[in-house]
């Protein structure tokens, strides 16, 4: 009997085990990055789905969505409209942060107050949008929301 004989691996098969763990490192990495653009993109629907809540009570509260405005305007700032209030601002805000870039979020408030629409661009297909409007219409599309003539319901 050979007592002297080693105990333990070799190196190929340490190099072979190394070798998997790295392959199964980057599928479990790959499916992290789909799932966190996924929650992102939830995120975002669910504060642009918050600001339609908001404006229907922005709307109670003043009768319409904007007041003595010229033209339909766009813009998330602009005063007089439901883009103003604190509450809505910090959603629209809430998006753009989620989405990781600043002015991602389209929002649009006709002249006489009676409509308004807000689209953000999602993470996970940068090419689709979630939109909502005053008709109560929140949907996914993949065509922005229309600034010229300004769009004051989804696409």
């Amino acid at each position: 009997m050979n007592k002297n004989r080693s105990q333990g691996f070799t190196l190929i098969e340490l190099l072979v085990v190394i070798a998997i763990i790295g392959v199964l490192s980057a599928v479990v990495l790959a499916s992290m990055n789909t799932a966190r653009s996924k929650g992102q993109d939830a995120a975002i629907q669910s504060d642009i789905t918050g600001i339609k809540t908001q404006a229907e009570i922005y709307r109670t509260d003043n009768s319409m969505y904007s007041s003595g405005l010229a033209a339909d305007t766009t813009g998330c700032t602009t005063a007089d409209t439901l883009f103003a209030d604190a509450t809505i601002a910090k959603q629209i805000a809430a998006a753009d942060e989620v989405n990781g870039t600043a002015g991602v979020v389209t929002c649009n408030v006709s002249e006489d107050g009676t409509a308004y629409a807000v689209a953000a661009q999602l993470v996970a297909n940068t090419s689709a949008y979630f939109c909502v409007d005053s008709t109560g219409t929140a949907t996914t599309t993949t065509t922005a929301l229309a600034t010229s003539p300004v769009a004051t319901a989804c696409p």
